[in-house]
């Protein structure tokens, strides 16, 4: 799908005159392209990710690949794991299994150190390792636990090399775009610290309104690129750089991604983490988040762009930086 063919459906849905790029302030962008031999069409669409990265941070993809069969297909699978037992859940609970995968259910997480808890719960998955592989004993690796559902480890390990492969190119279009040669992130993202995360909002209570408990609280995501998708119901608000809040309502077959503080750390501030926050919905809400970090050990060195520009940051690795951000999330909830 073009640029121009996602404004122009979905013109359709929101009337004459306000295109779906209007109503969000988000830009549309169309990053098949950036698998194109052909080098032009890799920069023309380059340029257009990095504009949107140092004007917003957010961006809606289409032409990504993943086709919406699939989508509904994972949407089903997450209704069916948060529609299990609490028991079940529990069993699986991310304080049992570790390293950041598994169970977090409500209340869990508080993504603005300000505010209440977030209302939702969640379902952790990593990166797939083999039973002897030696980076098991290495920061945030470790076994994935799986739900007693038939086929849904297989789909979601499916669903998430998809994932991988897009995020993949989506830095070689951004590393495009910093000056940098094309694949100077391959080797940083081929054992990522990439989580693919369900989540689930319940519905406000009686007499609550959708600001009045949050979902998830005002934040700015920790890693170098989310790639979410929604089921349609309201919920997700992006905060422009003049500090209004606009909607980020679904455009059918398209993700909304958005960068996070690794990225922004590494590109020496050239692109800027939007913050944003998800609202208790009017009814219950799904959506399917993959947040790509680097591997562990890779080197998030600022890159810096002109002559006489200082790095702004020290040098960090994958691991000692997702590890800083994540400790705060959950402290609230420790014994």
């Amino acid at each position: 799908m073009s640029d121009n063919t996602a404004e122009a459906h979905d013109q359709e849905q929101a009337g004459p005159g306000q295109s779906g790029q209007e109503q969000s302030g988000l830009p549309v962008i169309d990053v098949a392209p950036l698998r194109s031999p052909d080098r032009a069409a890799r920069e023309a669409v380059a340029a257009r990710l990095g504009r949107a990265c140092r004007e917003v941070g957010f961006f809606y993809a289409t032409g990504h690949g993943i086709e919406g069969a699939r989508m509904t297909s994972m949407f089903d699978a997450s209704r069916r794991f948060f529609g299990l037992p609490a028991a079940d859940k529990q069993a699986l609970a991310m304080s049992r299994v570790g390293n950041n995968r598994g169970y977090v259910g409500l209340g869990a997480e508080r993504l603005d150190l300000q505010a209440r808890p977030d209302q939702k719960e969640a379902f952790n998955i990593g990166l797939e390792l083999a039973e002897d592989d030696p980076e098991l004993r290495r920061p945030f690796r470790g076994r994935n636990a799986w739900p007693a559902l038939p086929g849904w480890r297989a789909l979601m390990l499916d669903y998430y090399e998809s994932c991988l492969d897009l995020g993949r190119v989506l830095h070689r279009g951004l590393a495009i775009d910093l000056g940098l040669a094309e694949h100077f992130f391959d080797d940083k993202l081929d054992r990522p610290i990439a989580t693919l995360r369900l989540l689930r909002y319940p519905p406000c209570g009686p007499g609550e309104k959708p600001r009045e408990a949050s979902g998830a609280g005002e934040h700015t995501d920790y890693g170098n690129i989310t790639i979410l998708a929604t089921d349609g119901v309201a919920g997700l608000q992006v905060r422009r750089r003049n500090g209004d809040w606009l909607d980020a309502p679904q455009i059918p077959g398209a993700f909304v991604c958005n960068i996070g503080d690794c990225l922004m750390r590494w590109s020496n501030d050239t692109y800027l983490s939007t913050p944003h926050r998800v609202g208790t919905p009017q009814r219950e809400r799904f959506s399917i988040a993959f947040f790509l970090d680097p591997n562990p050990d890779a080197p998030v060195v600022p890159v810096v762009l002109g002559a006489g520009e200082a790095a702004k940051y020290p040098p960090t690795t994958g691991a000692d930086f997702l590890r800083s951000r994540l400790e705060p999330t959950y402290s609230h909830a420790a014994p």
